[in-house]
């Protein structure tokens, strides 16, 4: 272990919302799901999880070496008290230039914090395994982003999107379907409309639990991408390092 992995012990997960109760026998909850992922690359990381729908955060921003939220069900633009306390924790991790990874719903978050937009998309539902490609050359040859991937395949849930950046923020993957899939702010927010804790039988259930929303065909070709591999493992990594290499 070098001396920049070492340093990372703590990660705080900022819990927004959690897996219906009748499927975490199965797949355990959000914070599960994030812990067994980043476990698999740093079994030496510890979390710490705030239920920030219940208004739980850190004393001092500087309790955790790292953020990472987890994905809801609810949009950014919801009317819930929660949510501008959310939001200013992320001003907080900004201004102090805090690690803070952002995943699907917290994606969204950080971008509506920091001066973006989010909005419902026309494009509606995205689902399954997302392909996007690299916005330039450059974008592939960050330092930690490696291994290199491109295309990167990740699974998807969501009805809502970025629609416009921040100001400071740097576009790094984009798709037809999802213009802003993943970007970083500076060298400590990186942001992804994807899910790498998802796996695929998650995936699946989770369309299948909402076929009543999502039009057949799309539901169709979710279930059908789920075929194919998965980014998830280098994407973690990619995170990892991010954190780490700052």
């Amino acid at each position: 272990m070098n001396e920049k992995e070492n340093h990372i012990k703590k990660i705080g997960i900022l819990q927004c919302d959690d897996v219906l109760e009748k499927f975490q026998p199965e797949f355990g909850t959000y914070p599960s799901m994030l812990i067994t992922l980043f476990k698999s690359i740093r079994p030496h990381y510890q979390f710490i999880i705030y239920d920030v729908r219940e208004n739980q955060y850190p004393t001092h921003y500087n309790d955790c070496e790292a953020y990472i939220t987890t994905g809801s069900r609810h949009g950014v633009n919801d009317k819930l008290p929660w949510l501008e306390p959310f939001f200013n924790f992320i001003r907080t991790l900004h201004q102090h230039q805090h690690p803070c990874i952002g995943i699907c719903f917290g994606h969204q978050a950080i971008a509506k914090a920091l001066g973006g937009e989010v909005k419902l998309s026309d494009k509606g539902w995205g689902v399954g395994l997302s392909e996007n490609l690299s916005t330039n050359s450059s974008a592939t040859n960050q330092t930690w982003m490696q291994p290199p991937t491109n295309p990167l395949r990740i699974i998807v849930s969501h009805k809502e999107q970025v629609t416009q950046l921040p100001e400071t923020a740097e576009l790094l993957y984009q798709s037809e379907f999802c213009p802003n899939y993943l970007f970083k702010v500076e060298n400590h927010i990186l942001s992804v409309q994807g899910h790498p804790e998802f796996n695929k039988a998650y995936s699946k259930t989770l369309m299948q639990h909402r076929r009543d929303l999502i039009p057949a065909d799309v539901m169709s070709q979710g279930l059908a991408s789920l075929d194919n591999s998965a980014d998830d493992i280098a994407l973690a990594k990619w995170i990892v390092q991010f954190i780490e290499n700052r």
